[in-house]
């Protein structure tokens, strides 16, 4: 079964209804400022059979690059997808292919293949994984008060993640004493690039006494010698990983302490690179936790697949309240029962995508500054300076550049 076309459809995704910094939005339709673009690719055989996929990392650049590399694989065998990424690793060799877009690239060709070796042979992806551990795959929600945190939990729910860095500890604690100690709850300070490793500690070490599921992003990715100087002086496992592509990257973090890793679906380098990076982590003794803050559907299928057949997952990430689009635009919205993700056991992935919906939310802008949506969230530029009360260090403020 030959490759007879490689087709990208780009949609401008309408804004979430929440975001990772634990906010709750209520934008206009008309406002597409910090909004995701989701970036499909379907991949069509000599047959006439095809089979979807996702990337991100990008997405309106990562469009460009899947062209680049389409042509190369007209007339493969859709069954050699090892050997396929291989060929797409080597051809971007003298361009650097560690990039996110590099990789977002591989990711959408690389997981429409899986869904296409899965039709085929009429079974599900993760049975050509290996099969299935679990029917069922616990997910995380994102809460901006202890109020959400309650209502989370109520909708069955028990792990909760708190976001962003002003008042974080003081709000670490008032959700730990609304949820109980029965809840877990993780935090992410997005590793921003002017938060100092010794700043990333001091609040770390604020933190250690509410018992985090895990700390996520306590530095820039940029900085690995910071992320071992987190690991090394606090005592909450570590989470990263969202932002890096390829089984090198995560072989990098786990080497540095991290103790959960967190491939984004559509930009690590897709489900052949997924699955090596999870053993990878089996080896370590550590967990994945698959990122989806900005993704669509049919990436959170792929991770969905491989979180099923790994013996080491976390949870997954969700947005509880995403936008009404993510469900309309696929034939089956993926069952939540218990905070938990049923497992589909349709062929291939298990999901399709409304191509004439898609084509009517044209791409305009990709690109925005986490949190400007939200004036009661962190703004990465206008935002000037912010103390946090909780660490009893009086004067002391984090600066953040204008």
């Amino acid at each position: 079964m030959k490759i007879a076309e490689i087709r990208t459809l780009l949609m401008q995704a309408p804004l979430a209804k929440e975001t990772a910094w634990g906010g709750e939005l209520q934008p206009s339709a008309s406002q597409i400022s910090g909004s995701r673009n989701w970036l499909f690719v379907e991949i069509v055989t000599e047959c006439g059979q095809s089979g979807i996929g996702e990337c991100s990392g990008w997405p309106r650049v990562v469009e460009r690059a899947v062209a680049d590399l389409a042509d190369l694989l007209i007339g493969d065998d859709v069954f050699q997808s090892e050997r396929i990424w291989q060929k797409m690793l080597n051809a971007m060799m003298g361009h650097g292919q560690t990039g996110t877009v590099g990789f977002g690239a591989m990711t959408g060709v690389d997981m429409a293949l899986w869904d296409l070796k899965g039709k085929a042979l009429n079974t599900p992806v993760y049975n050509l994984l290996g099969g299935k551990i679990r029917d069922q795959v616990k997910v995380y929600v994102h809460a901006g008060s202890p109020e959400s945190a309650v209502k989370a939990v109520k909708s069955g729910f028990n792990i909760i993640k708190l976001g962003g860095i002003k008042n974080i500890v003081s709000k670490t604690e008032a959700v730990r004493q609304a949820v109980g100690n029965d809840v877990d709850i993780a935090v992410d300070l997005h590793g921003p690039a002017w938060l100092t490793p010794k700043d990333a500690i001091s609040v770390g070490r604020a933190l250690e006494e509410y018992g985090l599921l895990f700390l996520e992003d306590p530095v820039a990715p940029e900085s690995p010698e910071g992320l071992r100087a987190v690991g090394q002086s606090v005592n909450i496992p570590l989470a990263a990983g969202e932002r890096k592509g390829g089984i090198w990257s995560y072989k990098e973090l786990l080497s540095l302490g991290v103790n959960v890793l967190q491939p984004d679906t559509g930009r690590c380098g897709g489900i052949t690179q997924m699955k090596k990076i999870a053993t990878l982590a089996e080896a370590e003794f550590a967990t994945v936790a698959p990122h989806a803050g900005s993704l669509g559907p049919v990436g959170e299928y792929a991770a969905l697949h491989v979180m099923a057949n790994i013996p080491n997952c976390l949870s997954m990430e969700r947005f509880q309240r995403d936008c009404d689009l993510k469900e309309q635009i696929i034939d089956y919205p993926i069952d939540v029962v218990d905070g938990k993700l049923v497992v589909p056991d349709r062929p291939g992935l298990g999901v399709t995508i409304n191509k004439d919906l898609v084509s009517k939310y044209p791409s305009r802008k990709n690109v925005g500054i986490p949190g400007s949506l939200n004036p009661g969230i962190m703004k990465m530029v206008r935002f000037m300076s912010m103390s946090i009360s909780s660490l009893n260090t009086p004067g002391r403020r984090f600066y953040a550049p204008a």
